[in-house]
């Protein structure tokens, strides 16, 4: 069977990544990817859509059968045709797909011409995917983030294949929501992601793999003050205790922004309010 190269570093795996991922089923397909976005590594900023391991899960979802992992730092000092012909000897592909923008190699000196060369060079069918527009607006994993950034994640899970969620442990808080009828778990919100606005959402959540309806308080909880950022779920019809576990959240509906209680009395009408919005 012969091989065919995705390139890029799909964060978010969003509608204009499946363009580039959409091969022929004769083709091994064989995704290029960063484990950290090189722009991450060069700010020292972490604002990726996925983990590493979701975007590896997306990629297989989206009918990739291997995917190619590189460290930026291993790399980046690789020129432009030094890196096209590693790949070349790794996996003599017949096709190569990428992006409109795709560069790569030292500096980001290669870009799709260099390819487009290369590929003419040594017979290699290339297929560079023009711009993917939704409303006059190109779809791209920034124009996403700025989304979740303003909390406009149902704009932002529109152009995903999956909506926007984290996946992290039930970790043991003061337990302060008990003493009011809503009981929340608490969980610290992946550093690695993108901060999506502070405030209160509407949330699915998976949990010993059902799904429930939920409200979920994202940020650095103003009235009891957190040092790192907190997400506290409350799951609607849910007993049980959920300690240690890995629980999905996925914010779809932003709410309210965060606000800090002058009392705990204060705080149980507010979420009864929420409750009733979602």
């Amino acid at each position: 069977m012969k091989n065919a190269l995705c390139l890029g570093t799909f964060d978010g795996v969003h509608i204009g990544h499946r363009q580039v991922l959409s091969l022929p089923d004769d083709c091994r397909k064989i995704a290029v990817t960063f484990v950290k976005s090189p722009k991450s590594v060069i700010s020292g900023v972490c604002e990726a859509i996925l983990t590493f391991e979701d975007k590896c899960r997306l990629l297989k979802k989206a009918g990739i059968d291997e995917i190619y992992p590189l460290e930026f730092q291993k790399v980046r000092d690789i020129p432009a045709d030094e890196f096209l012909n590693l790949l070349y000897k790794k996996y003599n592909p017949a096709v190569v797909s990428c992006g409109f923008n795709y560069s790569f190699g030292k500096n980001g000196e290669g870009n799709t011409k260099l390819l487009s060369d290369f590929c003419r060079d040594k017979g290699i069918e290339l297929k560079c995917v023009a711009p993917v527009t939704v409303d006059g607006e190109t779809v791209s994993s920034t124009i996403i983030r700025n989304y979740l950034k303003n909390g406009e994640t149902e704009r932002a899970n529109a152009l995903l294949f999956e909506p926007f969620s984290f996946t992290a442990p039930v970790k043991k808080g003061d337990q302060r929501g008990r003493t009011i009828g809503f009981p929340t778990i608490n969980q610290q919100y992946p550093k690695e992601l993108v901060k999506i606005k502070f405030g209160v959402y509407k949330a699915s959540v998976i949990a010993d793999g059902k799904e429930y309806l939920g409200i979920a308080n994202i940020g650095v909880r103003p009235t009891y003050p957190s040092d790192y950022v907190i997400s506290e779920t409350f799951i609607k019809n849910f007993s049980g205790d959920l300690y240690g576990k890995n629980v999905k959240i996925i914010p779809l509906k932003f709410l309210r922004d965060e606000k800090k209680f002058s009392s705990l009395d204060a705080l149980k009408k507010q979420i009864a309010q929420d409750l009733k919005n979602i």
